[in-house]
């Protein structure tokens, strides 16, 4: 049997699952001098544990909050845990089979957490993201964005329309606000776009223009377009202070991924279900039949 003392809340949230994983690392004795802010039924709530608790919860904290009443939500949220954790201990929760099997899990789960973590500060250098960046930047290939207007109507005859009360001097937002379909285009514009991004007959029909051009009536899944190419530019890739974050979590996913992998491939695994194969070896075996 699992016996566990009434002081001992980090193992009591745990059984109730309120903060989870971040509440088995609270197991640690908080440091002597932390600043008790609230006691029930006199189990100490100290600031280590609402900077615990505030990390754990994390987009589980309305936005609004900020400051000081951040901290007191999650106070509150810690007094209404503990009145559950105290209630759970005296049912004698904790002794129970199923809570030492959860308890295991959320350790070894605390632990893998734990050990990724490291990884992913050890590996988030100023220097790695750069050389990745710089390694994104020269591979990026060399690509157009257009700058572009235009309405899109259900038929070509609608289009054919359209198309001829621009061409008579009409201005072409104007047009576009009357009769086009597209909700998401004000005016018709659709800001910079690479061609990728449309739908091929969209992207191909954008691609002929040149700069002030209008394209005859295009055919797409949508229906029926009318473009007016405003201008084209080089692709530029971002600069780093723009995308730093997405460059930082893919170098974290890199080495965490890359971690797990040596691990897998120095273990011995044995399964006793058939794992999914993957989907290039499926199409390998339907060659070879």
């Amino acid at each position: 049997m699992l016996k566990i003392e009434n002081n001992a809340r980090s193992a009591t949230r745990a059984a109730l699952g309120a903060i989870g994983l971040a509440a088995l690392l609270a197991a640690s004795a908080a440091p002597a001098q932390a600043k008790v802010l609230a006691k029930v039924n006199g189990v100490e709530i100290t600031e280590e544990d609402v900077k615990l608790a505030t990390d754990d919860l994390g987009p589980g904290i309305p936005r609004q909050l900020e400051g000081k009443a951040r901290d007191s939500y999650v106070l509150d949220f810690l007094i209404d845990e503990q009145l559950v954790v105290q209630k759970a201990q005296a049912d004698k929760l904790a002794e129970t089979p199923e809570f030492a099997k959860k308890l295991a899990y959320l350790r070894d789960k605390a632990l893998m957490e734990t050990l990724l973590g490291n990884v992913a500060k050890a590996a988030t250098t100023d220097a790695a993201i750069k050389q990745t960046y710089d390694e994104a930047a020269k591979n990026q290939k060399s690509e157009t964005e257009y700058h572009a207007h235009h309405l899109l109507v259900p038929t070509e005859e609608e289009a054919k329309k359209a198309l001829a009360r621009i061409k008579s001097g009409e201005d072409f937002g104007k047009v576009a606000d009357e009769v086009s379909k597209d909700p998401g285009s004000k005016g018709g514009d659709l800001g910079w776009f690479t061609k990728d991004r449309m739908v091929p007959e969209f992207g191909d029909a954008a691609a002929k223009l040149q700069p002030g051009q209008l394209s005859e009536p295009v055919k797409s899944q949508f229906g029926w377009h009318i473009i007016k190419l405003d201008e084209t530019r080089p692709k530029t890739f971002p600069p780093l202070d723009q995308i730093k974050d997405q460059v930082a979590r893919y170098v974290v996913q890199k080495a965490q991924s890359e971690l797990v992998i040596k691990l897998r491939d120095s273990a011995k695994v044995e399964r006793a279900d058939s794992p999914p194969a993957a989907a290039g070896a499926e199409k390998s075996d339907e060659k070879k039949k």
